[in-house]
């Protein structure tokens, strides 16, 4: 029992430490879903591992009773006997490979789901501080990790396992004494493999941080070509990129360096089994107190276990990749949006008032203390120089940002109580940046929404784009590039507020939405909105002439409005207005 003291010692210490252990149980929960098909991947399992037992099993038959007693008729049965057992292992391998694919496959389409739902779920303030491609590199690369690890790592662990409990069995039914020798060393392989996978799974973060950080320039990159091209910053890029890869190759340098560790690590330990083997078994052999057949038999079984073994511990060490991959969605998973919504269903919007509302990000206040009311009908432009609150103003209409102090109410309750979907579903918005996607110009416009053709077609007149659309090839359903690549910067923005009038909202925030657009067609835009009925408009303009003809203008300076009334008004008793319009 002496040498088997260290292996129970080393067990308890991997045991109490198994971050292995931990994640498996992490993800238990998908497994139930997957009877049928953890069903079948089991019976592969045992089919591949009691074949190869069977064959290590049949070299005893065949030294002794083919090659030394001379046994004609098992010469024919004992050559398809092998045969049986690698077919059937070959099924098994078969049923192991499809099904437990098909779970990992399934049970990483259910955590990507789960994690952009989850991102999804986060504030407007959460996307402005943390760069699109670390959002990427984690929903792609980290539980790409993750898949092979819930799928063919587990199904390898578990197969390994049976694959030398079953090769142990015809071990000891060969010769227990042979095989107390022959084990006494294996215990030892634990420990190295367990320094070995902690080391891995410190280096697999470090690639996967290394990772997101190419991702992020790459993306950067891509969307910044054009101020690359101009300003002949080719090099300069190429010369950060190369930096980043740099030390990416070295990370994966290191741990590939630290994997091969355990090779000859195993390699020789199984060669310090090898010899103890022979020696033993030897001198039974020569003594007749074995047979050639049941010694190589043996030694087939001894060697053909050690493969699992080692495979175990290559698993293990992989582990520590999606250990660490996991680690990393966590820390996302924890995280939760600051602005929470409410339980109360929104039907209509009537009236919007701020009352004392103060605004903050960070320690920069961007609006103070605004006090106004809105009814519907009307139509409110907001002027100002830029950073006066004006853009922060709209945004928090729509929860972007909830108020640091006072309190914004809809029909006379605070925002907050309403289901913050039922609320921006009332609000249709176009930012001054459009964003216009990969997809047809009728999906582009009915987004999120079922597409209406004719509806489609009246919001593009009012957008002044029709005439536009109509002569192109495909209409409606011709397909937008990349970010609106392929029309005009005036066009864009047409198709951002035939979006917006496609949604038939009760409230419409115009964020310098017309800022790219000819006069011409600003004015055509401006009169469809100034004849819209029952609705509440917001336009934030950089051009006073856009919003000269609305019921109601708000001049904002450093986060306050300053004065308020219609342009004639402004022009009598509001100096900030009158200098604003001095400079138009």
């Amino acid at each position: 029992m002496l040498p088997l003291l260290p292996f129970v010692k080393i067990c308890k210490i991997i045991t109490k430490r198994n971050y292995v252990l931990k994640f498996l149980k992490e993800y238990m929960p998908f497994y139930k879903n997957y009877k049928k098909e953890i069903f079948f991947a089991i019976i592969g399992m045992f089919l591949v591992s009691i074949s190869t037992a069977a064959t290590a099993y049949l070299v005893k038959p065949v030294l002794d009773k083919i090659f030394i007693e001379k046994n004609i008729h098992l010469l024919y049965l004992l050559p398809l006997a092998i045969i049986l057992a690698y077919f059937f292992k070959g099924i098994g391998s078969i049923l192991q490979q499809y099904y437990v694919s098909y779970i990992g496959e399934d049970i990483v389409r259910q955590i990507r789901d789960k994690f952009l739902k989850h991102i999804l779920s986060f504030d407007l303030n959460y996307f402005k501080t943390t760069h699109s491609g670390e959002l990427v590199s984690r929903i792609i690369n980290d539980i790409n990790r993750i898949q092979g690890a819930v799928s063919h790592s587990l199904a390898n662990l578990l197969r390994d396992v049976l694959m030398a409990v079953f090769l142990l069995g015809v071990v000891v039914y060969q010769n227990p004494k042979l095989a107390f020798f022959a084990l006494v060393i294996l215990p030892f392989i634990i420990y190295p493999v367990s320094i070995i996978s902690k080391k891995l799974k410190k280096l697999s973060k470090e690639a996967q941080k290394q990772t997101a950080k190419l991702n992020k320039h790459l993306s950067e990159i891509f969307k910044n070509i054009e101020t690359i091209k101009a300003f002949n910053a080719k090099k300069y890029e190429i010369k950060k990129f190369e930096e980043l890869n740099l030390k990416y190759l070295k990370i994966n340098l290191k741990t590939i360096r630290t994997q091969a560790i355990l090779i000859p690590v195993l390699e020789t330990l199984t060669a310090s089994i090898a010899a103890v083997v022979i020696i033993v078994g030897g001198k039974e052999v020569i003594d007749g107190e074995m047979s050639v057949g049941a010694f190589f038999s043996f030694m087939t079984a001894l060697f053909m276990m050690t493969d699992p073994i080692r495979r175990i511990a290559n698993t293990y060490s992989r582990f520590q990749d999606a250990i660490a991959a996991n680690e990393r969605l966590k820390e996302i998973f924890n995280l939760k949006p600051e602005i929470n919504s409410g339980n109360e269903k929104l039907n209509s919007i009537e009236k919007i008032e701020f009352k004392n509302v103060s605004l903050k990000y960070g320690d920069k206040k961007a609006l103070k203390n605004i006090n106004y009311t809105a009814v519907k009908p009307k139509i409110i432009g907001l002027v100002g120089d830029s950073g006066g609150g004006k853009s922060s103003f709209v945004s928090m209409i729509e929860r972007f940002y909830d108020a640091s102090e006072g309190e914004i109410l809809i029909n006379d309750k605070n925002i907050k109580n309403y289901d913050i979907f039922s609320l921006r579903d009332k609000i249709a918005y176009i930012p001054q940046n459009v964003h216009i996607f990969n997809d047809t110009i009728a999906a582009n416009i009915a987004y999120g929404r079922e597409i209406n053709e004719e509806k489609i077609i009246e919001a593009l007149k009012k957008a002044n784009l029709w005439n536009f659309v109509k002569n192109l090839e495909n209409g409606i359903y011709s397909v937008l590039n990349e970010g609106g690549s392929n029309l005009s910067g005036g066009q864009r923005q047409r198709i951002a507020i035939a979006r917006a009038l496609y949604k038939e909202p009760d409230v419409l925030i115009l964020d310098e939405a017309t800022s790219a657009l000819d006069n011409k067609s600003e004015k055509v835009i401006m009169d469809s909105i100034l004849n819209l009925k029952n609705k509440l408009v917001f336009i934030v303009a950089h051009r006073l002439n856009t919003i000269e003809n609305t019921d109601e203008i708000l001049v904002f300076k450093n986060g306050e409005i300053v004065c308020k009334g219609k342009k004639e008004e402004l022009l009598k008793n509001c100096e900030e207005f009158k200098k604003l319009y001095s400079k138009s």
